[in-house]
């Protein structure tokens, strides 16, 4: 079986090369794709930017927000993204994303009409359950699109949506709630992801399954694997599993970080909402988006000599930025801790591009989108329901002995999560070189 695959990815990666430049329709699919993804970003982050005002307003603690923003949204967008995923591979990923992306905004606007805690935590996981169907078939939609070659520059300009989104959720959203209401924010927000939805019908193509994958690569077509089946194929191989768990750790420290970093500004260094709508919303545009960027194009240059730079290069960044993290929860006032965070918030991510290229290319063109989903229910399901949940409640455990500061105290506890990320990274490259011999020791 080994030995197959290892034939079969030579060959791909062969075929892949010789593929002509992407085409202006694929480059407009991508641009759509990513537009999709800033929005489905910005809706899940909006209650993170505006939780000053809506804990204010709905008189909500820390680790409530922590399970609003982590947990409860997490366990619908984790466990519904399955079959969705399984669907998608067996019918048109276009209108998958399209109908998701429909009732996330919907459910966006939603969030704005809240009057406790308990309507806010029913329309949360509304838009979990939307946001579900959406990154998993677009994952797919670009590996048919985009050669191997140039898929993971390709994946690294579709993760430009995170930074996006959250940038233009704090400039937009800050700067909505500081001069009218934090509703308002949701409002408009769900109006445009709805006007989106209709869009993403209209312009992008639904492109043939493995068609970036030939001549030679793909032979005869495989018939789709059962559900449970290909859910034990997934978890069944180390490197897909490993990969997965190595990126939830990442996942663990991003969301742990950014679900809490304006409350912390604000509330521990003295930041104005008017501030975070300009400054922090740059460190997160300009920070979070070049490092993502530079990331794909690291990867897919050294990836291409060494198939283990998928990991190595996710391992290093890491750990370079465990120590600027520390530096952004220590620093006495918010200009200082601005600067600490560039850091972060450039390195914190390099492991998004590198993981998701690397799964899309080990399974085959038929089971592309559950395998993105199967990667997401592991990655989000430890980072997004597990780190905004871990770092609001240490902030309540820590509040008793230090008051003002216990988000402080929180972020140092998040800190050893760099090491663990950096550690499943490395055995991930192990791995990788191992199979590598194994392949290079075969007979053809």
């Amino acid at each position: 079986m080994q030995t197959t695959n290892g034939a079969r990815e030579t060959r791909i990666s062969a075929a892949s090369d010789a593929l002509p430049a992407s085409t202006p329709a694929a480059r407009l699919t991508l641009a759509m794709l990513c537009f999709v993804y800033v929005l489905n970003f910005l809706d899940r982050q909006l209650i993170s930017i505006l939780a000053k005002p809506i804990q204010d307003s709905l008189r909500i603690t820390d680790g409530q927000l922590g399970l609003l923003t982590g947990f409860y949204f997490a366990l619908f967008y984790c466990l519904i993204a399955i079959p969705i995923g399984w669907l998608a591979d067996r019918t048109s990923r276009v209108k998958i994303l399209s109908i998701s992306c429909a009732l996330w905004s919907a459910a966006t606007a939603a969030c704005g009409l809240a009057g406790s805690y308990a309507q806010l935590t029913v329309a949360r996981m509304m838009v979990g359950i939307g946001e579900a169907g959406g990154v998993p078939p677009s994952y797919a939609i670009i590996s048919d699109t985009f050669p191997r070659a140039r898929r993971t520059t390709a994946m690294a300009i579709f993760n430009l949506g995170p930074p996006l989104g959250s940038a233009l959720g704090v400039a937009f959203g800050a700067s909505l709630a500081a001069a009218f209401d934090w509703r308002l924010p949701f409002y408009v927000i769900g109006a445009v992801g709805v006007v989106a939805a209709l869009a993403v019908g209209l312009v992008v193509r639904e492109p043939r399954r493995g068609q970036q994958d030939k001549p030679q690569a793909l032979g005869p077509e495989a018939a789709p694997a059962g559900f449970l089946a290909t859910i034990a194929q997934f978890f069944g191989n180390p490197l897909l599993l490993t990969a997965s768990l190595a990126s939830g750790a990442g996942n663990f420290i991003t969301y742990g970080l950014l679900n809490f970093t304006i409350l912390f500004l604000m509330r521990e260094k003295g930041m104005a909402l008017g501030d975070v709508a300009i400054w922090y919303a740059l460190v997160v545009a300009i920070g979070m988006g070049a490092g993502i960027y530079a990331s794909g194009r690291l990867v897919d240059r050294f990836a291409a000599r060494h198939k283990s730079a998928y990991a190595t290069v996710p391992a290093l960044s890491l750990l370079i930025a465990m120590p600027f993290f520390l530096g952004f929860a220590w620093a006495p006032g918010w200009r200082l801790a601005l600067l600490f965070l560039c850091a972060p918030m450039f390195l914190n991510s390099f492991f998004l591009s590198a993981t998701v290229t690397f799964v899309q290319g080990e399974v085959p063109p038929e089971r592309r989108v559950i395998s993105g989903a199967l990667l997401l229910l592991v990655m989000n399901l430890i980072g997004l329901g597990l780190g905004p949940t871990y770092v609001g409640m240490a902030s309540d455990f820590f509040r008793p002995t230090h008051g003002g500061h216990a988000l402080q105290m929180a972020y140092y506890a998040l800190a050893p999560m760099y090491l663990i990320g950096a550690a499943l990274f490395l055995l991930l490259a192990r791995l990788i070189r191992r199979e590598a011999r194994l392949h290079q020791g075969s007979p053809s």
